[in-house]
């Protein structure tokens, strides 16, 4: 894959991000729910001042700035990273999709200080809802991208090793 194509996909998953959290926020007031499929999925209207899995959400306004400092450094190395391999392989296409969703995610701490999420997957079990966090497309793409990138890495080592030697 060329990188212009890996910048492609980045900023299609960047866009559909911020499409999809704006009409979450025109469409559903915050702290609502929609039940999509009964016992498995709704549409939430919610909000993360932190990172992965809402981790430091409550603090203050220093670690939020350093949070995002931190997020933009990630989203360079990202890019860098994307550049260095030019958007090649199954890791090109993981890194795409990690710069895409990370950008999505950045735009909204930067606009909003906080990050809209609004998919909400639970199961239904012994009469209690066990939910897993509420997430976007961002963080979906920042997921797979990184499964990408680590099952390019291990195929990469396996070839590697059955690669005959030339000793």
């Amino acid at each position: 894959m060329r990188l212009s194509r890996s910048l492609l996909i980045a900023a299609t998953v960047a866009a559909a991000d911020q499409l999809t959290k704006l009409w979450i926020v025109a469409a559903y007031p915050f702290g609502s729910e929609t039940e999509v499929i009964p016992g498995v999925f709704r549409l939430v209207h919610t909000r993360n001042r932190g990172i992965a899995f809402g981790l430091f959400g409550a603090s203050g306004s220093a670690v939020q700035l350093a949070l995002l400092i931190v997020v933009a450094g990630v989203v360079g190395f990202v890019a860098w990273q994307v550049s260095k391999t030019g958007g090649d392989g199954q890791a090109g296409w993981g890194l795409a999709l990690v710069l895409g969703g990370a950008v999505g995610n950045i735009i909204d701490r930067v606009t909003r200080g906080e990050v809209v999420d609004f998919l909400d997957f639970y199961l239904r079990l012994g009469g209690r809802e066990h939910h897993w966090f509420a997430f976007n497309v961002a963080d979906s793409a920042i997921s797979v991208g990184a499964c990408l990138v680590v099952l390019g890495e291990l195929v990469s080592q396996a070839r590697s090793k059955r690669a005959p030697s030339s000793d």
